[in-house]
């Protein structure tokens, strides 16, 4: 017989993500016999090495409603090309909701330049240096969607050349 081998799909999946609750705020539910109390978690995760996510959990008590928004971070992961000084590739806007977020690549040695959830979330996404700014919005919620939606329309210069049927060295032209 031979032996199985164990997959290792769920220790990739599993290994070096990180999770940052960004906010945690009792809501409330005005029922037939009062007040029906709950918890709201904001959570980011990410892997420091280009995959990012923002999910939100509510349940009655704060450790239910963290456990729920990650399991809802890990289903809307986004994919961020990084360049070799841990950049961005071009300049973004990213919107959600009320909340406008732009972001500008950086020289080496600047650091992360934002505030809130979107330091939060590009510090996860393994970003080291940006030029960040929210616009419009307060919402943590808002805001790091913002910065996700930013983040996932992100192109990688090879992407684009290939997308325009031109060599990489065009690009920089």
């Amino acid at each position: 017989m031979a032996k199985r081998r164990k997959s290792s799909k769920n220790k990739e999946k599993d290994t070096n993500w990180q999770e940052r609750v960004i906010q945690i705020r009792r809501v409330s539910k005005v029922v037939k016999g009062g007040k029906k109390l709950s918890f709201r978690a904001i959570v980011v995760i990410g892997n420091e090495t280009g995959k990012v996510g923002v999910g939100v959990g509510k349940a009655g008590d704060v450790i239910g409603a963290v456990r729920k928004g990650v399991a809802d971070a890990k289903k809307q992961v986004v994919d961020v090309p990084l360049t070799k000084t841990n950049t961005i590739t071009h300049r973004i806007n990213g919107v959600a909701g009320g909340a406008r977020v732009m972001m500008r690549p950086a020289a080496p040695g600047t650091g992360v330049i934002a505030g809130g959830a979107v330091r939060t979330v590009l510090e996860l996404a393994g970003v080291k240096n940006i030029l960040a700014k929210q616009l419009g919005s307060k919402s943590p919620l808002n805001n790091a969607r913002a910065t996700v939606d930013a983040l996932g329309n992100l192109r990688s210069f090879s992407a684009v050349a290939q997308e325009r049927g031109v060599a990489i060295e065009r690009i920089y032209a």
